[in-house]
């Protein structure tokens, strides 16, 4: 059961989070719109723009009412205004928002049940050729950057074969609709979402063939087998159902990692989601955008790791609390 302890945690992680995104334009030296916007946009501005956005922060005011009003804007849905895209950031962030999901989520469920598998097979196998290939191979792969993958899958399948698009979320201009529009985003899909994927496997991987290796050694898998269940049926049902548990948590803390390889990929493949967000703002110093970006992706993780945990507690049986014969709750069972 998820106790409160568990979500003051996560309620001082994002607390955390906003002092993070307020005070570090204010801390730097210099004019605080200045640092928010940057000398080439204050270039730009007239006289009474700047009163207006000085008024706008509350920059004429006390830091602690210069916070309120921050936390204010926020529960509005106003996160700044983006002089490089010249419309509000809420607005150009959660356009993107949900292709960096698709990317991400898409990668996770790649990367989750190849990994699962795979590390099942190798920790059944363990010091076998094939968990010893396994092994080798995906270390392998652990060892590029999500950058350099990318790279590499684009120019195979892009390039030399030229079986899959080299860049963008879907085919400008093609007026796709209905299943067409589906197809065409998931030819667009493969090659990020691979790319993404495969350098995330290890944690996976080594996370399911060490357990398995571990819940070998316990006295119900020897059980199953003095009954004369198939090797599969042991394997599977009894000692892999068991290994994914940790895979379930493994998935939260990947998540952030995902994300953050994602801004790598999307810039490879010019993908339309927060990374190319972040590459755009950079060129043009965007800071309110980068604020956003930078909000809406830990926050995002917050919550993801939060749904995890809750999910875990109530999946694993062991982690529940027990009840006693006279009907007092107990701790849980681990």
């Amino acid at each position: 059961m998820f106790r409160l302890r568990d979500s003051a945690n996560y309620l001082a992680a994002f607390l955390i989070i906003l002092a993070v995104n307020f005070f570090l334009p204010r801390l730097m030296p210099g004019d605080p719109l200045t640092a928010i916007y940057g000398e080439e946009a204050l270039v730009h501005m007239t006289p009474d723009a700047q009163e207006e956005l000085i008024q706008r922060f509350a920059l004429d005011r006390s830091l602690g009412e210069q916070f309120l009003e921050y936390c204010s804007a926020l529960l509005r849905g106003d996160l700044g205004y983006s002089y490089y895209f010249n419309d509000t950031v809420s607005a150009v962030v959660f356009r993107a928002v949900p292709w960096t999901l698709l990317l991400v989520g898409t990668a996770i469920l790649i990367s989750a049940l190849a990994g699962s598998i795979a590390g099942m097979e190798s920790g059944w196998r363990r010091g076998k050729r094939t968990d010893r290939a396994l092994l080798a191979g995906i270390m392998f792969l652990e060892g590029f950057p999500d950058f350099f993958i990318g790279m590499i899958m684009l120019i195979v399948f892009g390039v030399v074969l030229k079986v899959l698009p080299l860049a963008g979320a879907m085919t400008p201009y093609a007026g796709y609709t209905g299943l067409a529009l589906v197809q065409d985003i998931l030819r667009h899909l493969i090659l990020p979402a691979s790319s993404l994927a495969l350098v995330n496997l290890g944690g996976t991987f080594l996370l399911a063939r060490n357990t398995m290796v571990s819940i070998l050694g316990e006295s119900y898998i020897f059980t199953a087998r003095a009954k004369g269940l198939r090797e599969r049926v042991v394997s599977y049902r009894h000692a892999g159902r068991n290994s994914l548990f940790p895979v379930i948590t493994h998935i939260g803390i990947q998540f952030g990692r995902m994300v953050t390889g994602a801004l790598f990929i999307e810039t490879v493949f010019s993908y339309p989601g927060l990374g190319l967000l972040i590459q755009k703002g950079l060129q043009a110093r965007d800071y309110p955008l980068l604020q956003g970006v930078f909000l809406v992706v830990t926050v995002t993780v917050l919550v993801t790791n939060l749904f995890v945990e809750v999910l875990y507690k109530k999946i694993d049986p062991r982690l529940r609390p027990c009840i006693s014969t006279t009907g007092r709750k107990l701790e849980t069972t681990v």
